[in-house]
């Protein structure tokens, strides 16, 4: 007779124990990137989230404004299409842009 790994849980239903937490643990960004370059724009909304507050983080100085080419040049050093990223990054509010689109910036927090 072979032994099971199932057990019944008191309603008599066979369970399988788990072996992983019940909580899940926040994922970095670090697995969206090979080389310095990013592999794939994230599909899932907040996957995509957290890609935006890395590159906003990380590309883009607080108090400085931004020609539409240097948010483009920034943007192109970790994916090529950097006019998907720059529009993620607008539609966000992770920048902000002067309505005629001459200038980008880094809205300012009030944290």
């Amino acid at each position: 007779m072979s032994q099971s790994t199932e057990h019944q849980d008191s309603t008599g239903t066979a369970s399988t124990p788990t072996s992983a937490p019940a909580v899940r643990q926040r994922r970095g960004v670090e697995d969206l990137f090979s080389g310095g370059r990013l592999l794939a724009i994230p599909r899932k909304a907040a996957r995509r989230e957290q890609l935006l507050a890395h590159l906003t983080e990380t590309l883009f100085a607080q108090d400085r404004d931004y020609t539409e080419p240097e948010v483009n040049e920034a943007l192109r050093t970790v994916h090529d299409d950097c006019s998907a990223l720059r529009r993620y990054l607008i539609t966000s509010g992770r920048l902000t842009r002067t309505r005629d689109g001459s200038s980008y910036r880094r809205p300012v927090t009030t944290r």
